[in-house]
């Protein structure tokens, strides 16, 4: 067999680990400093956004300068949907958040894994094999055990939350999709998606947030505020470009199982570090979650494995 056919896969699961272990650290990373710039200095959450994917647009900008990637001509229609499905994300979420409970809102999050493979089944015809979809089990009883005892459901919450899911859902699966059918990329779609997205916040912030004053847009701010928003920038610059890079070269449903496994590590760490409290409940959902991520591991390797098999026995 050509050496060069062994190698290839051996790399391209070096790039991906790598790309896994930079989405864990900058977005654990990210969380901390965003509480911070929440806590000390009140900077609203949707603007917080709009300058990530600002600094996001910024850093692609140099990097192609530098020749890191070369940019490809990409019609606008062709990702007008992934950019408006990226605002809807962005503005349900913190709705859903707003007006629910952190349970209701981790448990509705838990549910983004069976709707993308839902609508890859549906619309995409992507087979998953039952094995697969049986390691979904472990996880979302995982994620009710840490949120059971804050969940309170109410109308609006739910239809919030709902919509969350589904908007999420879709843009997900249209990360990943808009890459092979455009042949193009995570660099280069998110160079075109993310100045788009951009705009599209910028219009429907004024809805959601002040523009002046104490907690607006435009401050006033100080120059540590502003500082420390730039850096939160720069880390969600590495949080984006991962997310891209994960999906793009695995699925969403692999991203989608890595957020629990972030999750989890999230908790771990603040129970650590923090001291933060720990019930048995949470640990045992913690438990539960982690054994379905293995186990969709394991059973996504075994199937690869076994994909490779048949095409060496091929003639």
């Amino acid at each position: 067999m050509d050496a060069k056919k062994l190698v290839a896969p051996a790399a391209n699961r070096r790039h991906i680990a790598a790309g896994l272990l930079t989405n864990l650290l900058s977005s654990i990373c990210i969380v901390f400093v965003n509480k911070w710039i929440y806590v000390h200095y009140g900077f609203p959450n949707m603007t917080l956004t709009l300058v990530h994917f600002a600094v996001t647009w910024l850093g692609l900008f140099a990097c192609q300068k530098m020749d890191v990637f070369s940019p490809k001509s990409l019609p606008l229609r062709k990702i007008v949907w992934l950019a408006l499905s990226f605002c809807g994300f962005v503005a349900f979420t913190n709705l859903s958040l707003q007006n629910n409970s952190i349970g209701t809102y981790q448990l509705a999050k838990a549910m983004t894994t069976p709707v993308i493979i839902l609508i890859q089944t549906a619309y995409y015809k992507k087979s998953f094999s039952n094995k697969i979809k049986l390691t979904l089990i472990p996880i979302t009883i995982g994620v009710t055990l840490n949120s059971y005892y804050d969940v309170r459901f109410n109308m609006l919450g739910t239809i919030f939350a709902t919509l969350g899911v589904l908007v999420t859902s879709l843009y997900q699966v249209w990360v990943g999709t808009k890459q092979h059918e455009l042949q193009v990329n995570s660099m280069q779609l998110l160079y075109y998606q993310a100045p788009l997205s951009s705009g599209f916040l910028m219009a429907i912030i004024p809805f959601f947030e002040p523009l002046t004053g104490d907690g607006g847009i435009f401050g006033p701010w100080s120059l540590p505020a502003l500082m420390t928003v730039f850096f939160s920038g720069v880390v969600a610059f590495l949080v984006n470009l991962s997310i891209y890079w994960i999906i793009g070269n695995t699925s969403a449903v692999t991203y989608n199982m890595f957020g629990h496994f972030k999750f989890c590590i999230t908790l771990i760490g603040g129970y650590v570090l923090f001291q933060d409290p720990l019930s048995l409940n949470q640990a045992l959902g913690i438990l539960c979650t982690l054994v379905g991520i293995l186990s969709y591991t394991h059973i996504k390797l075994a199937e690869q494995e076994e994909g490779k098999s048949r095409l060496a026995q091929r003639p």
